[in-house]
C-alpha cells in the first residue's frame, strides 16, 4: 500500500498528543521507542513536553527541523504546557482548548510545508464540547483549518479506513442507520468516488485506481425486490462516473466484497455506511487499522481507536495502529511528493 519514493529528503510529521488523560501519550512513547531507529519515520510530536516525559525521554524543539537530530534518542516535543493536571482515565474540559490548539498548530505547520503530513492521536469529544469545541470531531475541524489553502486537488473530506490490503471508503460516516437510505445520494457516492480517485493516484502512486462499490441492499438489492437504491441510484452514480473516466463497478453484494480473493480485484471499496467498511476493517486487523482523511491539501492519518480511558495510565496501551498511521502517513507523503 507504499507509493514510490520521495526524490528529496522528507520533513518530519507531526503527532498530536491527543486527549491528556487517555492512551495518547504512553502509546506515542511506544511507537517512538519502536520507529527511532528508522529516520524515514521521523516525527515531532505538539503537546505537553512534561506529560509525554512521564512515559519516555523527551526534548523539546523550538521547530521541526530539530526532530531528526534528537529523534533517535529522545522524543523531539513543540512543548505547549496544559493549564491543568491531568489524572490518566479523567479527561478535564480545562484541558480541551490545549488539545484543540495542538491540533491548529500541526496543520498550520502541514500547510507551511515544515512536516510532511499529519498523525493524530485520539481525542474525547465530551470535554472539547464542553469547553465550546462547534466541531463533529477532528476531521471537520481539520477541513475547516484547511479550507483557505489554495488546494489544486479533489476536496474532501472522505473519511477511509485501512487494514492489510483493504482500503474502504464511506459515503456517510457517524448517523443512525435509519438515515443512511436518504442520505446515500447519487451526488454523495460521485463526490467520494472522485476523492478517493484522485487521492489513489496523488497519495498512494496507483496510477490507474480500480474502485469497486458495496450495494446498500443485500443481495444487491436482487433487481429491486429487496430495495430499489440499486437500481435508482447506485448503478446509475456508477455509470456517471465511468463516463467521467473512473474505474468502478456496479453495486456489488457487501457480504462477498471482501474476501482475500474479491480485495485483489480493486483498490479502494467505496461503501455506504459506517458498519459496512468498520466490520471487514476490524475483522482483518483489529488492532493494526488505521483512519486516513482523503482530499485534503494535507496528508492527515489516525489510529483507528478512541482515547482508551479505562486502560489510561496503566501502561498496557497497545501502539499497533498508531505505529500504522504514522507508516502509513509517511507513505503517503512520500507518493504526493513523488507526483508534484
Amino acid at each position: 500500500m507504499s507509493g514510490g519514493p520521495a526524490t528529496t529528503v522528507r520533513p518530519p510529521l507531526a503527532l498530536t498528543l491527543g486527549e491528556p488523560a487517555g492512551v495518547g501519550p504512553e502509546i506515542i512513547a511506544r511507537a517512538w521507542d519502536s520507529l527511532r531507529g528508522q529516520h524515514d519515520m521521523t516525527f515531532a510530536v505538539i503537546g505537553d513536553a512534561q506529560l509525554l516525559g512521564a512515559h519516555a525521554p523527551v526534548e523539546v524543539i523550538a521547530s521541526p527541523e530539530s526532530a531528526a537530530k534528537v529523534f533517535e534518542t529522545r522524543i523531539p516535543v513543540i512543548d505547549h504546557p496544559l493549564p491543568v493536571k491531568v489524572r490518566p482515565g479523567v479527561p478535564d474540559a480545562a484541558n480541551a482548548g490545549a488539545v484543540a490548539d495542538w491540533i491548529e498548530q500541526a496543520v498550520n505547520l502541514a500547510l507551511a510545508g515544515d512536516v510532511s503530513g499529519l498523525v493524530t492521536a485520539p481525542v474525547a469529544k465530551a470535554p472539547l464540547y464542553a469547553a465550546g469545541f462547534r466541531f463533529p470531531g477532528h476531521t471537520e475541524f481539520i477541513a475547516e483549518l484547511t479550507a483557505d489553502s489554495p488546494y489544486k486537488g479533489t476536496r474532501g473530506p472522505v473519511m477511509m479506513l485501512t487494514a492489510r490490503d483493504l482500503r474502504a471508503c464511506l459515503v456517510t460516516i457517524h448517523v443512525s442507520l435509519d438515515e443512511v437510505p436518504e442520505l446515500v445520494t447519487a451526488a454523495r457516492i460521485r463526490r467520494t468516488a472522485t476523492v478517493v480517485h484522485e487521492c489513489l493516484k496523488r497519495d498512494f502512486g496507483i496510477a490507474r485506481p480500480r474502485l469497486a462499490m458495496a450495494a446498500l441492499n443485500p443481495h444487491a438489492g436482487e433487481s429491486g425486490a429487496l430495495g430499489l437504491q440499486e437500481v435508482e441510484i447506485l448503478k446509475p452514480a456508477a455509470e456517471a462516473l465511468r463516463a467521467e473516466g473512473i474505474h468502478i463497478t456496479d453495486p456489488l453484494p457487501a457480504d462477498t466484497l471482501f474476501h482475500d480473493e474479491a480485495r485483489r480485484g480493486y483498490d479502494a471499496a467505496i461503501c455506504m455506511y459506517h458498519d459496512q467498511a468498520l466490520i471487514p476493517v476490524k475483522t482483518l486487523d483489529f488492532w493494526g487499522g488505521v483512519n486516513a482523511t482523503l482530499g485534503l491539501p494535507i496528508i492527515r492519518t489516525s489510529p483507528d481507536h478512541g482515547t482508551g480511558f479505562d486502560i489510561a495510565g496503566k501502561g498496557v496501551a497497545r501502539p499497533d495502529s498508531l505505529i500504522a498511521a504514522i507508516r502509513l502517513a509517511a507513505q503517503m507523503a512520500d507518493a504526493r511528493r513523488t507526483a508534484s
